[in-house]
């Protein structure tokens, strides 16, 4: 298990915040660099500027994806535990060779 996932809750909302803060600035410098782009008429700088843009949403999707996963909640036990694992039960199958058909799920 990641020791990341049980840090205390100030220590995890500091990180987020600081995170959030850090989007901000890269959008902020992604439309500096777009409207300096837009004045020098110059492509490189707008590229530039499409790239920190990218980044800042990549960055915020890490974000959301990291601090909301099931994993996360289930370890501060904020959700119910899984009582049966998922999957197929083959309890219920009958094969041609068997001589009769066992009651399996009562109490017979």
């Amino acid at each position: 298990m990641n020791a990341f996932l049980l840090l205390p809750t100030p220590v995890f909302t500091a990180i987020a915040l600081v995170v959030v803060v850090a989007v901000i600035a890269l959008v902020a410098w992604a439309l500096q660099l777009m409207q300096a782009a837009s004045e020098r008429r110059e492509f490189s700088l707008m590229l530039a500027g499409c790239m920190v843009c990218s980044a800042a949403v990549g960055l915020a999707t890490v974000m959301v994806l990291t601090f909301t996963s099931p994993v996360r909640l289930e370890a501060r036990g904020l959700t119910a535990p899984e009582l049966e694992s998922a999957g197929v039960s083959l309890d219920a199958i009958v094969v041609p060779w068997e001589e009769a058909p066992t009651p399996r799920l009562g109490h017979r």
